[in-house]
């Protein structure tokens, strides 16, 4: 009995594993025949960059490019989002694949010939604007997917959903404040979806490889404001004040005792960081007032209360002890970005198949924030990170993110393009 049972079980995975070779290798060849348009796209948006809910034109790019390849398309989601829907020949799961479309207010130094030169007005000041994050290539790269995919669409086993989406870095305009994730998620673009992916281009990992994390991979973000009330006097009769910036300094040197003395940071680690601190107006008075903004970073929601609660207490009755008042206000950003554990040991041999096995390689918690995050909550997801450096660079000398400098070589895009291509499928076909 048992002879006669296995050869129909190895015929089944055996038909299984080929139809799945097959597609790869569609995959691969359709990548490769469309590679140079991917780059065209990717420097055609580096050109023309768009902060957070202004992506107009980059929003008509993706439209029309989703709707000659015949994907069923839906704009103005979460002010200028894009999504499209692509239903396989067979029925099956919904995969979402997100990239994130909008720029910075940056000015680019790169000389490149589709150098940024855009200028616009942000926080009162004229800016530079520039794809310093790499959104430009996560666009273009899910371009690249959906024109790929479109390609076998009779042999999809399922339904894909492609999200490109607004305002990750966030819009902050006069009585605005918002993020392109969450509002997608409240216009419902989540309802139906089994599964999500999406990738993150870096500068400092090299061309070819894949950076992969189980569970919390990147932080919560709170944005934290302290407000020192004291009494204002003459800089010579100290004693008549209530000094605001002697209390801010105390309180920000008591802070630092939450990671060291409060966090169990052999679990996880956490961030407390008061980046901005304004009081005063001449050298010989004491302010009234001081103001501090800060960010926080934490990965699960105990680690996150504990120390919301200690940063209210620190500043509190810090403040109370000099004989001042403070008020602390944090608002919750982003939650952390989980990458659901059984998604992610599933993908894991999809990733190597890709890439190579040396190429895929398991990263520590960054205390970096991604809004990607509100997706994962509505679904199980899995965020990489794809490698945008130079081969042989020194990862400590290239220009980071969020800086003038940015760089992005463009042949590691093609892996982009096979790596969400081959989890979508793959993932269809363990349903």
């Amino acid at each position: 009995m048992i002879k006669k049972h296995l050869l129909p079980v190895f015929l089944f995975f055996g038909g299984t594993v080929c139809a799945q070779s097959s597609l790869h290798q569609e995959i691969d060849d359709q990548a490769a025949f469309i590679e140079h348009k991917v780059i065209e796209w990717r420097r055609d948006i580096h050109e023309n960059p768009e902060l957070g809910n202004q992506e107009t034109r980059t929003a008509q790019l993706i439209a029309t490019h989703l709707r000659s390849l015949g994907v069923e398309v839906e704009e103005n989601i979460a002010v200028t989002g894009v999504v499209g829907l692509l239903k396989g020949g067979h029925p099956g799961p919904t995969v979402a694949i997100r990239a994130d479309m909008d720029a910075l207010p940056v000015t680019e130094r790169n000389d490149l010939p589709f150098k940024s030169t855009k200028k616009t007005i942000y926080n009162d000041q004229e800016v530079g604007v520039m794809h310093a994050c790499g959104h430009d290539t996560h666009v273009a790269i899910l371009m690249g997917v959906a024109e790929v995919l479109s390609s076998i669409k009779d042999d999809l086993q399922g339904t894909v959903k492609f999200i490109f989406q607004p305002a990750e870095e966030g819009v902050f305009e006069e009585g605005v404040t918002s993020w392109g994730a969450k509002q997608m998620v409240e216009e419902g673009v989540m309802q139906g979806v089994d599964a999500v992916f999406g990738l993150h281009i870096n500068s400092q990992t090299e061309v070819g490889n894949i950076k992969y994390r189980s569970g919390p991979a990147m932080a919560a973000v709170d944005n934290l404001k302290l407000t020192v009330n004291g009494r204002q006097a003459h800089g010579a009769y100290p004693w008549s004040s209530v000094d605001p910036i002697v209390t801010s300094s105390q309180i920000i040197n008591a802070l630092q005792t939450i990671i060291s003395r409060n966090v169990n940071i052999t679990e996880n680690p956490a961030i407390v960081t008061i980046g901005s601190i304004h009081g005063g107006v001449r050298q010989n008075i004491i302010p009234e007032k001081v103001e501090m903004l800060g960010t926080i970073r934490t990965y699960g929601t105990s680690q996150q209360a504990l120390i919301h609660q200690r940063i209210t207490e620190i500043a509190t009755k810090t403040g109370e002890a000099a004989g001042a008042r403070v008020d602390v206000k944090i608002d919750k950003i982003y939650p952390a970005t989980i990458n659901d554990p059984e998604l992610t040991e599933k993908m894991v041999n999809t990733l190597k198949h890709v890439a190579g096995d040396e190429h895929v390689i398991y990263h520590d918690p960054i205390t970096g924030a991604e809004d990607f995050s509100y997706f994962q909550q509505e679904a199980p997801g899995l965020f990489i990170f794809l490698g945008g450096m130079p081969k042989g660079a020194d990862p400590t000398k290239v220009a980071a993110h969020h800086t003038p400098d940015f760089f992005i070589d463009e042949s590691g895009l093609l892996l982009g393009v096979r790596a969400l291509s081959y989890l979508t499928i793959d993932y269809m076909q363990m349903q």
